[in-house]
């Protein structure tokens, strides 16, 4: 005898009037689990021309993502947004750490020559980080190479007057390679000769690149982090859709931003689109994520403007304070089905932004279309995320900032001056910004990696092996829903049996 249908599909679903569903309303059935663990693979679309091997983004928050944060997620295969409340130099720089952790072929490697003195080096290394530099004989790339400097070569002198020709590796004694050469080649090189830097010259022995060792061993550690065709780490950085932002959009792609992200929170479609052709047309290789939006009608002159992917969510925020709970958005779930439906049709990616810290809510995003997830509270207060931690009653914290409320800085907290009754006069209003505290959870690189494979077990739960699959399976009715009771909500967050 046949089975008959169980459940819900999301066309049904998300069509009934006058209802709409968040993440945590709904539960997707399960199916015959086709693949393992193993087999299921995480890779989707961020925006039209970029792909992750992890669908997790972390927010563009000032108190989450910087350029420490950026590098966790990258090498756990997803993605960081540096924000844009700071100078657009110190902005621009923490996208530049992004993309030197990991550098491929580093085209602008330290250069000096053989006059300048170990003291030259040290103000490098103070500044950078960096004591490995380059001698040519003007102390530019592109002029003859003449050796090369390392910390082991500098740090045992005591007279930092010393000159460089005095101390350098010369060229007769180092290990290079000419061009043309491709990644993976330089790289076996310096794994057969044991060395750590390899300068990489023309023809005519002049310097045009450095291949470093210190890749290598990123690479056996984050096997799925998500690169760049030069195999530098990727990077999303965000600004706002005004003119006088240009500006921030040239510094950042001069600094190898790969993805921008515009915060809109109080701008219009229009100027959103307007801002949106203005890039593209300077910029016709940057890929551009617009939003938020919760509905098609919004993500409709988005999409025609040139957008290639879209922040869906409102009013869905971990940070909307219950006193204020917003009057206008939508709830993710149903705004994500309906937005990622309308997009699929220009194959422009959606990414569910709003309160999502679990992977059974990331899970259910991804299921309803969306083809990655922004989370900000999940990363907040961990060892990589922006900010001094402090201690109360005895918890180190740190401060966890967002939108529609108030800050609330640490002396407050101790002084307990923040309550519902009345505003503290001495209490800090952001623009658009609030502020908690939360415990200090050390490093974010286990708790993502946490979500992520919760998400994976999920995904094999529902007989999808890839999130595209999952979105077919979408799209053809095949994933079934059912929506949650109260009681059983409530159980599930428990642990215990309704």
């Amino acid at each position: 005898m046949a089975l008959a249908m169980d459940g819900f599909d999301a066309d049904s679903l998300f069509n009934t009037p006058c209802l709409g569903y968040n993440l945590e309303d709904l539960l997707a059935l399960p199916a015959p689990a086709a693949t393992t663990e193993v087999e299921v693979t995480m890779t989707t679309q961020l925006s039209k021309n970029v792909t992750l091997n992890s669908p997790l983004v972390a927010a563009p928050m000032d108190t989450v993502t910087e350029g420490r944060m950026a590098i966790a997620c990258a090498l756990m295969g997803g993605l960081g947004v540096i924000h844009c409340r700071c100078p657009v130099a110190e902005q621009a720089q923490q996208v530049d750490m992004v993309k030197k952790y990991e550098n491929g072929f580093i085209m602008d490697p330290f250069v000096l020559s053989s006059t300048h003195t170990v003291a030259d080096i040290d103000l490098i290394r103070q500044d950078h980080d960096v004591s490995t530099v380059c001698i040519t004989d003007m102390g530019m790339m592109g002029n003859k190479f003449l050796g090369i400097v390392t910390s082991r070569d500098i740090d045992f002198i005591k007279d930092r007057s010393m000159r460089l020709s005095e101390v350098m590796t010369p060229k007769a004694k180092c290990l290079t390679a000419c061009e043309p050469i491709s990644l993976g080649e330089a790289l076996q090189k310096l794994v057969q000769s044991k060395k750590g830097k390899l300068p990489i010259l023309n023809e005519d022995g002049e310097l045009v690149a450095l291949v470093t060792r210190s890749d290598l061993k990123k690479l056996k550690d984050f096997p799925n982090a998500s690169k760049d065709a030069n195999r530098q780490l990727l990077v999303g950085a965000a600004a706002e859709p005004k003119l006088s932002e240009l500006e921030r959009v040239q510094s950042l792609v001069q600094a190898g931003m790969d993805v921008l992200f515009l915060e809109a929170s109080r701008s219009n479609l229009e100027e959103q689109a307007e801002f949106i052709r203005k890039v593209k047309f300077q910029y016709p290789g940057l890929d551009v994520v617009a939003g938020n939006v919760v509905t098609p009608k919004q993500a409709q002159p988005l999409i025609q403007a040139g957008a290639d992917a879209l922040r869906v969510g409102m009013g869905s925020s971990s940070l909307d304070s219950l006193p204020e709970a917003p009057a206008v958005g939508r709830p993710l779930g149903s705004a994500v089905y309906h937005v990622a439906r309308y997009a699929s049709e220009f194959k422009v990616p959606v990414i569910a932004d709003g309160g999502i810290a679990t992977s059974s809510a990331a899970t259910i995003a991804l299921a309803l279309g969306a083809s990655a997830v922004m989370c900000g509270f999940l990363l907040a207060g961990t060892t990589e995320s922006p900010g001094d931690a402090f201690y109360h009653d005895g918890m180190r914290m740190k401060l966890y900032k967002g939108m529609s409320s108030l800050e609330v800085v640490p002396s407050q907290l101790e002084a307990k001056k923040y309550s519902r009754q009345g505003e503290d006069s001495g209490l800090k209003r952001f623009d658009g910004g609030c502020c908690c505290a939360v415990v200090d959870r050390g490093p974010a690189k286990p708790l993502i990696a946490a979500m992520l494979d919760g998400v994976r077990k999920d995904l094999k739960r529902l007989g999808a092996q890839t999130v595209k699959e999952l979105h077919e399976d979408l799209y053809t009715m095949k994933t079934r829903f059912q929506v949650r009771s109260a009681a059983s909500f409530t159980a599930a967050r428990r642990g215990v049996f309704a």
